[in-house]
C-alpha cells in the first residue's frame, strides 16, 4: 500500500513517514500541493493525507482538485482546523475523514485502516491456485496452511495477485510497495521475491512467481 502525504511541517512529515513506513505502508511526502498533485498524477496511491493550511495551493483546493478528476482514492485531512464548520467544509471538499491536530498515532493509523476497508470489499479473498490472501486481515493461506510474510513481502504479492497472468515490471514493483526514491539499481526487490517464492514454494507444491529475465515477474497458475 502506497500513502502520499502533503504536509508542509518536515518533523511532522518525518513523523508520519516513520510510522506508516513501520506499519507497511509506502510512503511519498511533499510539502505543498501543488507539487503533491503532480506526483498524485504521475503515480499510483491507496491514500491520501492533506494538511489543510499549505503553501500555495491549501488542502480544501487539492482535495477538491482531486475528486474533480474522478478519483475516489480515501482523502483523510489532517490539520489544526478544529471547529464544526472546518469539519463540515473539509468534508464537502471531497474528504473522508478529519483528524485534527495534536493526534495519536494509533488513532490516525486506525482511521486510515477504516477508509481502506470501506474502499474494499467488506471480505476480500485474493486467490490463485490452492494460495488465498485475505486484504483486510493480512492473512496468506497455501493448501491452508497459513503462510507469515513481512509487510513488504505481503504487499508485493498483493499486486502479483492483483495482476495475475499479467508481467509486473521490476518499475511496477518499486513504484507500488518503496517510496519514490528508491534506488532501483540496487538488488532489493530480487531478494524481496526470493524470499517469497521461497515461502510460496514450501514443500513440494509447484511454483506460481516466474520470473521474466531483464523485464519482472508474473503470477499465474501451475502449468499441468
Amino acid at each position: 500500500m502506497r500513502v502520499l502525504v502533503i504536509e508542509d511541517d518536515h518533523r511532522l512529515a518525518e513523523f508520519l513517514k516513520q510510522g506508516l513506513s513501520q506499519d507497511g505502508f509506502a510512503v511519498d511526502v511533499y510539502g505543498d500541493g501543488e507539487t503533491g498533485l503532480v506526483e498524485f498524477g504521475v503515480n499510483s496511491y491507496d491514500l491520501v493525507i492533506i494538511d489543510w493550511k499549505l503553501p500555495g495551493m491549501d488542502g480544501i483546493s487539492v482535495c477538491k482538485e482531486i475528486r474533480s478528476r474522478g478519483s475516489n482514492i480515501p482523502v483523510l485531512f489532517l490539520t489544526a482546523q478544529n471547529t464544526v464548520d472546518d469539519k463540515i467544509k473539509g468534508l464537502e471538499s471531497g474528504a473522508d475523514d478529519y483528524l485534527t491536530k495534536p493526534f495519536s498515532f494509533m488513532e490516525l493509523a486506525a482511521r486510515l485502516q477504516a477508509l481502506l476497508r470501506r474502499r474494499h470489499s467488506p471480505i476480500e479473498t485474493l486467490k490463485i491456485d490452492d494460495l488465498e490472501m485475505n486484504v483486510q486481515e493480512r492473512k496468506v493461506t497455501r493448501g491452508g496452511t497459513r503462510i507469515e510474510l513481512s509487510n513488504k513481502e505481503f504487499s508485493v504479492l498483493e499486486l502479483l495477485l492483483r495482476n495475475r497472468n499479467r508481467l509486473i515490471t521490476h518499475a511496477a514493483l518499486a513504484n507500488h510497495v518503496w517510496e519514490v526514491d528508491f534506488d532501483t539499481g540496487t538488488n532489493v526487490i530480487y531478494v524481496y521475491v526470493a524470499v517469497l517464492r521461497s515461502k510460496l514454494n514450501c514443500g513440494s507444491r509447484r511454483p506460481l512467481i516466474h520470473t521474466v529475465r531483464g523485464s519482472g515477474y508474473i503470477l499465474k497458475e501451475p502449468e499441468a
